[in-house]
């Protein structure tokens, strides 16, 4: 029996290794996924220039709607099918569809880096709804976070000045959506199969889109944009089953600051596509929404368990 401690210490460092495994792959996936995002959005604002925004949306949709079935439907059957709120299904869906289309417009109007930084003040606005529509007591930490992305967006968009015009109300939009869509998808994910939720938001986005292509579907010049069409489907596809693995190996709390690596990648899709990198006063407040945003999200999903999502296009 002498060699029981030994032993017993043996297998608590072993499980500490395979923890910090697992922690290590998460973190990788989550940063393999924003990476993913970041080439959609600087594909999408290519895309804009030739192609018609709502024509975008729905391919975007139904290539992450077709490809989930073809994989989920096969390994769950009707299972995937069960849920016990279709009503709130139909709604985070066209929640999020309008998150898209907001992200198409304001990707057509914007520069990618400082979209991708206004976009990620996400979690500050769950935060501002959670206080102000659905009462919930916040907490002087977490407004003094918020008022610092407030403050950090101010900072890159600077009124009066020539970087602040109309286009700015498009990610405006996009939060307070997308904002929606996380309040939504905290309620449903207490009850709900977390793949069930996918699999739905993707057809709902399709259906939905799917009545207006008729009035904007357009013949394209060349087999080039259909490409990169399919490279902004496949885009969101991989980066949303990335998440899901990644948040099934570590806890949201641990991966959510990770996110904001996001706007790194878009720095450098805009650098490398468009040539524009922004300046001193901009990074500053890029800085200060990361690290406000960060800091929120942390504590949203450590006291609350709130699943955090990235808006994307």
């Amino acid at each position: 029996m002498s060699g029981t401690p030994e032993v017993e210490r043996a297998a608590v460092v072993s499980t500490r290794d395979l923890a910090s495994e697992r922690i290590l792959a998460a973190i990788g996936l989550v940063i393999l996924a924003v990476a993913c995002f970041s080439t959609l959005d600087t594909a999408t604002k290519v895309s804009v220039t030739a192609v018609p925004i709502l024509m975008g949306v729905w391919f975007r949709y139904a290539f992450q709607a077709v490809a989930t079935s073809v994989v989920l439907l096969p390994l769950h059957g009707t299972s995937l099918l069960r849920t016990a709120h279709p009503r709130y299904h139909v709604l985070r869906g066209a929640l999020l569809l309008a998150t898209s289309i907001f992200a198409f417009l304001s990707l057509r109007y914007m520069p990618l880096p400082e979209f991708t930084a206004i976009v990620l003040m996400g979690p500050l606005a769950v935060t501002l709804l959670a206080a102000t529509v659905l009462k919930e007591q916040v907490s002087p930490l977490r407004w003094t976070l918020v008022a610092g992305g407030f403050a950090g967006t101010l900072v890159i968009l600077r009124p009066g000045g020539g970087a602040f015009s109309w286009a700015v109300l498009l990610p405006a939009g996009l939060v307070l959506t997308n904002a929606w869509f996380q309040v939504l998808t905290s309620k449903l994910a207490q009850t709900e199969n977390p793949l069930t939720m996918h699999f739905y938001t993707g057809w709902v986005g399709t259906l939905i889109a799917s009545c207006a292509l008729p009035f904007v579907w357009s013949t394209l010049p060349s087999w080039h944009w259909w490409a990169l069409l399919c490279l902004m489907g496949f885009m969101g596809t991989v980066g949303h089953f990335l998440l899901i693995l990644a948040f099934q190996r570590a806890p949201a709390s641990t991966l959510t600051p990770y996110l904001y690596a996001q706007i790194g990648f878009a720095m450098l899709g805009g650098w490398i596509m468009f040539s524009h990198v922004p300046d001193a006063v901009s990074l500053a407040g890029m800085g200060l929404i990361a690290l406000c945003g960060a800091a929120g999200a942390w504590l949203t999903v450590r006291e609350r368990r709130v699943p955090i999502e990235p808006a994307e296009a």
